[in-house]
């Protein structure tokens, strides 16, 4: 390894964000009885845990409002600057609003990218609403992470299908830097055939254990695909050292499993 493990697709929850409905299927697969309180320092340890240096926080805004504020995580940030950095959410049902926020949170809280989740918006990501936003990251000079596959939480997986509306957005908008996070799941092969057709199409494994890969998604991050792929959790819902569980079964060269654990991501996310 050069330099630590980057994990790409982390969320410190709020209790607003633990208690939406549509987690609750999250919560029986985790075997979650009652909705915990995550202290900040829960966070730092499971990241210590796997020796995670860097965890990628975002915040989340659904069309009923905001799970976890943009300043929310800067105030996350501000308690452990060496461990985090912020990506930003915004609402898309006021994308002008949401631009201006963007560049807020780029410009004066220093966060690292845009994430949007599809699903909770049941919006495919080639819809009109995120167009501003694109040409924002692209002015930036920032990544879009966006969720493909399908949904875990009780919401339509209809907006994460690579192709067709992933592949607009990458037609669309060639300099835009897309990390599709899931793996893409069961659509593995079409996100697979994305990042290997467009140069700044990227994958994250996040809510993905090492253990679950599937096979055609292993022999992409063996093969072609070693500098396409970034690690990531999708912490709370699973931790590092769970999601890293059987790495060295992966048989990736050390260059290949540094660029997994962290390379790829420091170059996407200007990390350096």
């Amino acid at each position: 390894m050069t330099g630590p493990i980057v994990d790409v697709w982390m969320q410190h929850p709020t209790r607003r964000f633990q208690e939406q409905p549509i987690f609750e299927s999250l919560r029986r697969w985790t075997r979650q009885e009652a909705i915990p309180e995550t202290p900040l320092e829960t966070t730092i340890a499971t990241m210590d845990e796997a020796g995670v240096g860097i965890g990628l926080l975002a915040a989340w805004w659904a069309p009923w409002g905001s799970l976890i504020d943009n300043d929310e995580v800067a105030g996350f940030i501000a308690a452990h600057p060496t461990r985090f950095r912020g990506l930003a959410a915004t609402n898309l049902a006021r994308p002008m609003d949401g631009v201006r926020e963007l560049r807020r949170c780029v410009r004066t809280l220093g966060f690292r990218g845009l994430r949007i989740v599809p699903w909770l918006w049941t919006l495919p990501p080639d819809d009109r609403r995120y167009y501003p936003l694109y040409a924002e990251c692209i002015e930036l000079d920032i990544p879009v992470c966006l969720q493909v596959g399908h949904t875990g939480p009780l919401m339509s997986s209809e907006p994460g299908r690579p192709i067709p509306y992933l592949e607009h957005v990458a037609l669309e908008f060639p300099e835009l830097r897309i990390v599709a996070g899931h793996i893409g799941a069961p659509w593995t092969q079409e996100v697979i055939s994305l990042a290997t057709k467009f140069p700044n199409v990227y994958l994250d494994t996040s809510a993905w254990k090492i253990t679950r890969y599937p096979a055609d998604f292993v022999a992409f991050l063996r093969g072609h695909g070693g500098r396409k792929v970034m690690f990531g959790t999708n912490y709370p819902m699973l931790t590092a050292a769970a999601c890293l569980e059987g790495l060295a079964d992966l048989g990736l060269s050390p260059e290949g499993q540094a660029a997994f654990l962290g390379g790829t991501a420091r170059r996407v996310f200007r990390l350096d």
